[in-house]
């Protein structure tokens, strides 16, 4: 059973900086990916970064490249996501998502490439 666990979202000013925290726990492959999604209300969630985990690929949303970016300490199995000059187009809950690397390859950015969810963290961004 694999357990995620978001932290570090809050209500930031526009122009602001936040880094977001994704602690696993239980069992992922050596070689897995985890992803960052978000979801506003009213909209379907979407995927923002995504991370082949042990030194692999990274994957970016076009809305966030340049802006985002997703790390790992692979010693604690943390995943982060530093989000900088923040919207309040960024503005939803993210959710952090696992899963094997055969799972996930070529849906990194999709939902359907993950089983396993965190329960979310709220970031809202004020103009």
């Amino acid at each position: 059973q694999v357990q995620l666990v978001e932290s570090g979202g809050r209500s930031v000013q526009a122009g602001g900086s936040l880094r977001l925290s994704c602690a696993a726990s239980g069992y992922i492959a050596s070689t897995g990916c985890m992803g960052w999604f978000r979801q506003a209300p009213g909209k379907e969630r979407e995927g923002v970064a995504a991370i082949y985990t042990g030194g692999g690929n990274s994957f970016y949303a076009d809305s966030v490249k340049g802006r985002f970016t997703i790390s790992e300490d692979n010693t604690r199995n943390i995943v982060y996501l530093q989000m900088n000059s923040l919207k309040p187009e960024d503005t939803a809950m993210y959710f952090c998502a696992a899963d094997n690397f055969d799972v996930a390859l070529g849906r990194e950015l999709r939902a359907d490439g993950f089983r396993f969810w965190g329960q979310g963290t709220q970031v809202t961004v004020s103009s």
